[in-house]
């Protein structure tokens, strides 16, 4: 900061030096002034400049170093207090510009809330004839018409309840409810949805679950499985998918492991980013690279993580590690 202010008052220190080399000039070519005094009057006048700019680096900076500490949130208060005129114009305009940024993000933020809103309405009002299409699509007798109708209804399903989530996750803490877990039922219930999907590629399940229960929220529980089990089945032909649950050291483990055409070794760190498909099949029209982003985001707050083991051509292995014993079993047992 000493350095800017150096520069900043540069041109009134040249001047100062230029009228102290004159006065010095001045005397020693008139022989009528006595050069020695001036000398005096020079160093005295020295001592006082620099005093003085000691004194005003202090006064002057204290509004500017709280800008430059200052994290330029909409929070003005962390500033200190103008002082000078140009200071205060300064803070008149930053004062006026965050109180216009302030507004302007409440009526973003209200447009996106209700936008939010609409859809969630409009989700909800599709899933009834989506359900009713369902009833409709059992009643056929032509099995592979039914088989394939299913197929796409599931599809839709399954593209609907993403976007909902997706909608719901940036206020997901607002729906927790830590409670116990039952992993079986769980499971069964989304194989079971993904039934018609599993039996046209031919893909069977074997459970092997040595802990049934977790303590989390089943709702999102379920649905980060549903991710895991959607990835699974969609890359797989022809073979079965293994999921077993285990402990290691009080922490319990959900691995989900298949024998599709796995994850080329450059995509691995990259799988959980939004969008993200695949560079080895890029023209995946099917794909939209958000089940994993979604289903990392739901894990992260619910204190799970989620790891990937993979090689191209062998298979992939999706681990969930749920929490130690942490505030969930605190605020289970209240």
């Amino acid at each position: 900061m000493l350095r800017k202010y150096l520069i900043e008052r540069w041109s009134w220190i040249s001047l100062f030096l230029f009228l102290q080399l004159l006065f010095v000039f001045v005397a020693f070519i008139d022989s009528a002034i006595p050069l020695t005094s001036i000398l005096y009057m020079v160093f005295l006048s020295f001592i006082i400049f620099i005093l003085f700019i000691v004194m005003r680096y202090q006064k002057e900076t204290k509004f500017y170093k709280s800008m430059d500490e200052w994290e330029a949130d909409l929070d003005l208060s962390r500033i200190t207090a103008a002082e000078s005129p140009f200071e205060k114009i300064i803070e008149d305009s930053m004062t006026n510009q965050t109180e216009q940024l302030k507004k302007n993000t409440s009526l973003h933020l209200m447009s996106l809330e209700k936008e939010k809103d609409e859809l969630l309405s409009w989700i909800h009002e599709v899933k009834t004839p989506l359900t009713a299409m369902n009833l409709i699509i059992d009643r056929i007798e032509d099995e592979k018409l039914k088989a394939q109708l299913t197929h796409e209804w599931l599809r839709i399903h399954l593209l609907l309840d993403t976007q909902l989530h997706q909608k719901r996750i940036p206020f997901m803490k607002n729906d927790l409810y830590i409670e116990k877990v039952d992993l079986h039922s769980i499971l069964v219930k989304e194989i079971k949805t993904l039934q018609s999907w599993c039996m046209q590629k031919g893909i069977g399940f074997d459970m092997d679950l040595k802990v049934p229960e977790v303590i989390s929220d089943g709702k999102w529980v379920a649905f980060i499985i549903r991710q895991l089990l959607t990835n699974a089945i969609k890359y797989s032909d022809a073979s079965d998918i293994y999921i077993k649950t285990y402990e290691i050291n009080k922490q319990v483990y959900l691995e989900v492991e298949d024998f599709g055409r796995g994850i080329d070794p450059k995509d691995l760190p990259r799988i959980f980013e939004k969008g993200f498909t695949s560079t080895t099949d890029h023209q995946d029209h099917a794909a939209t690279g958000m089940g994993l982003y979604l289903a990392k985001k739901a894990a992260k707050s619910l204190s799970i993580s989620i790891n990937v083991e993979s090689k191209p051509g062998t298979g992939t292995t999706f681990i969930l590690a749920f929490p130690r014993k942490n505030e969930f079993h605190q605020i289970s047992c209240m």
